[in-house]
């Protein structure tokens, strides 16, 4: 931060090209602000996430929030943040260690490919809460699970998971902290939906959190590590997926959409 301005990077993170995949703000700090001034930069930036670290030792200290609320786990604005660093940062580094409210977080980078080791989410089935996810999707799950902060709901097809239309304003009441919906795809393991109206984003275009509970549950249902899974929102992006015993190794691709500056005065 150079006098009351900061450095923001605009970053579009599981993405193919600009344009596609989540954009994320990433805002490096010398030191934290104010909770009240980092949310109202949030807000302003009206992003389903944005990201600040702080420089800590050998690491970085990363916190995320949505335009009303912290959040204790995100995955594409850690990816965002992990390329500003790798690109702009600190372009000799090919391993970034973030400390956050989750845990400690690692992110490597190879080529243009960046993985994030994230702790596992295991899903726990939740059958008390079908049949009013299923009025609030409109849908028929074959199955409701429960991960640490979302709800997973399973369906038979891809083209159920396209043609969900949710009830937001119900959704929102719920206590959670969003709706995931998923099923097979037809060209990738499996396909999925979120959404966090309660966390101000109806439909969030790319989720790395969700993809710990994703991951998981078509793991165990397929019986394999290694999984391609499609987030299909409006911009879309691949997740590249591997569950690996208490933790899910995600990866993908960034690209810088913007560089500027925020005056705080």
């Amino acid at each position: 931060m150079a006098g009351d301005h900061l450095t923001l990077y605009q970053v579009d993170a599981f993405a193919d090209q600009v344009f596609s995949g989540n954009p994320a703000a990433v805002i490096p700090l010398e030191s934290w602000l104010p909770e009240v001034t980092l949310q109202n930069i949030a807000a302003e930036n009206n992003l389903s996430e944005t990201a600040f670290f702080v420089k800590q030792g050998k690491g970085y200290a990363i916190r995320w929030f949505t335009p009303t609320s912290e959040v204790d786990l995100c995955g594409h604005a850690t990816m965002a943040s992990a390329y500003v660093i790798f690109q702009y940062l600190d372009p000799e580094e090919s391993i970034i260690l973030f400390d956050s409210k989750s845990g400690p977080l690692q992110v490597e980078r190879t080529g243009d490919l960046i993985t994030m080791d994230f702790p596992k989410d295991d899903p726990k089935p939740c059958k008390e809460m079908k049949a009013k996810l299923d009025q609030i999707l409109n849908i028929e799950s074959e199955i409701i699970c429960k991960g640490r902060d979302d709800f997973l709901a399973i369906v038979s097809s891809q083209k159920e998971v396209e043609e969900i239309s949710p009830n937001f304003q119900e959704m929102s009441q719920l206590d959670c902290r969003g709706v995931i919906v998923s099923g097979p795809g037809e060209n990738h393991d499996f396909v999925s939906r979120c959404f966090y109206p309660a966390y101000g984003v109806n439909e969030d275009p790319v989720t790395g959190s969700a993809h710990c509970l994703i991951a998981a549950y078509w793991s165990e249902k397929m019986v394999k590590t290694f999984l391609e899974g499609r987030q299909l929102s409006p911009r879309g992006g691949n997740v590249a997926c591997e569950v690996k015993g208490a933790r899910v190794i995600l990866s993908g691709t960034c690209h810088l959409y913007m560089k500027g500056n925020i005056r705080l005065t």
